[in-house]
Order: structure tokens, then sequence, then C-alpha cells
């Protein structure tokens, strides 16, 4: 099955939460790593979000320093997506809300009715399925802004080839507050999934790392 490049980039405390506990979005990421994540997203073809990602931030998911906008990609297997959050109101690249065939067909209209729509799964979406849709639709490079629990969807299923984390100069703590990457996680150390540094570099008080995943 084909399926485009993808790379995750997400932002962290130094103690690897990438929000409060109460899931409150703080920024951790400085000025300069902001233009690096606009350059990454202008470089992609499409940028993937998960449904509480949406719910919890409402992004646009824009470029807001330089020319074009990627595509606008939500995994919403229950077709949560208000159809006045941002990703579809904001103006640039389209919008795909992916949604599993246990969508309420009223919900599901109701976003058709302002974006495109694929199904792919059944209770929840299958993400080897949908990567292969996107790739169909001519989506080569597809970047990933989480949240946890679709990084771990992404990761666990081997369908990720980078990773770029900013590690801020704070600490959240909280064991409730979200992770780089949640879900079931692993049990043995034979299961991880194992990195290779790629890349390093300091920016202000803190840092960016990028992770080849290996094979």
């Amino acid at each position: 099955m084909k399926r485009p490049f993808v790379f995750i980039n997400a932002a962290m405390s130094a103690d690897g939460k990438i929000s409060t506990y109460e899931r409150r979005q703080i920024r951790i990421s400085s000025d300069a790593d902001i233009r690096r994540v606009d350059e990454l997203r202008a470089g992609a073809d499409a940028i993937m979000v998960g449904i509480g990602t949406v719910l919890a931030d409402n992004p646009g998911l824009t470029v807001k320093f330089g020319n074009g906008n990627p595509i606008r990609i939500v995994v919403d297997s229950m077709a949560r997506t208000p159809v006045d959050a941002e990703v579809i109101t904001r103006k640039g690249g389209s919008t795909i809300i992916a949604v599993s065939k246990s969508a309420p067909n009223k919900r599901v209209n109701a976003l058709r009715e302002r974006v495109d729509i694929i199904v792919a799964g059944d209770e929840r979406i299958s993400l080897p399925e949908l990567l292969n849709e996107l790739k169909s639709k001519g989506i080569n490079r597809l970047m990933v802004e989480g949240g946890a629990t679709l990084n771990w969807g992404l990761i666990s299923k081997g369908l990720v080839d980078e990773i770029y984390v900013y590690i801020g100069n704070m600490i959240f703590g909280g064991k409730e507050a979200p992770t780089l990457v949640d879900g079931e996680g692993f049990c043995e150390l034979k299961d991880t999934v194992k990195l290779e540094l790629k890349d390093f570099c300091r920016l202000g008080d803190g840092f960016v790392v990028r992770w080849e995943v290996k094979r």
C-alpha cells in the first residue's frame, strides 16, 4: 500500500508534555521556532491533525510568513468537527475531514456542504487506508501536528518517517498532561520504535531535534 512521506512536528516541555493537565494549550515554541514550523508547513502538501487538537486548540493550519497553503486534514472518526472551526472557515488551503463509516450521517452531511469528506475505516479511522487515499490524491509529503493520540496511531502502525520536536525551557508536570505520544504504549523493549538522531540545533532557550524512524 502506497502512502505519503509522513513527518510529525511537535513542541513539548522539558518534561515531555505538549499541554497542561487541563489540556489547555500554552505556547512552548520560541519566535524562531514558529518560523521554522512555518517553513515546514510551506514545504508540505498537507497538514494533518486529530479531532482532539481541533476541539482543544481550534487551529487554522495556515502558512503565516510564506506563500501558498497546504491542504488541511482532520482525522475525525465520528465527524465531531464544528462547521465553524477555524480549519474550515479560515482562508487557506482546502480542507478534508476523514471520518469512519460509523459517523452520524447528519454530521457528515453538514460537513460535506463545506469540505471534502474521506471515509476510511468502520468504527475508527483506518490510518493506512486514509494515507493510501491521500497518496492517490497527489499528497506526497504529509506533515502531522498531533495530537498525542494521532501520533501514537501513526507511529505504532509504522506510518511515520521522521519526527521533529522543539523542546522548550519549561516544566508542566501533571500525570494527566498529554505527552508527545500517548495511546496504549508498548510493554516490551523489543516492540518499541527506534529512532536515529539526524540533526539538532539550539533555538533561543530551547532546541530542536530531528529523528528518522528506523525500520
